[in-house]
């Protein structure tokens, strides 16, 4: 079970995931995602956009070896 978390604790070294369409991404980036049709943004706690990898599986070692948390947005 996920636990709950206090926002205000929450502090800099969090990010979320968001999915992202490639369709609905700028043609020099659309260039770049080989046959991909999505791709998953990573955010940090203010909401801008950190990274954009390939799954959520290379989000979540990119968060790691930069000391970030992996947390559920709803």
């Amino acid at each position: 079970m996920d636990k709950v978390k206090d926002l205000k604790t929450m502090g800099q070294k969090s990010v979320y995931l968001k999915s992202v369409n490639v369709a609905d991404l700028p043609d020099e980036v659309r260039a770049q995602s080989e046959d991909y049709d999505s791709l998953v943004a990573v955010h940090n706690f203010e909401g801008e956009q950190v990274a954009l990898v390939a799954d959520a599986s290379v989000a979540s070692h990119l968060a790691e070896m930069n000391d970030l948390e992996l947390v559920n947005v709803h």
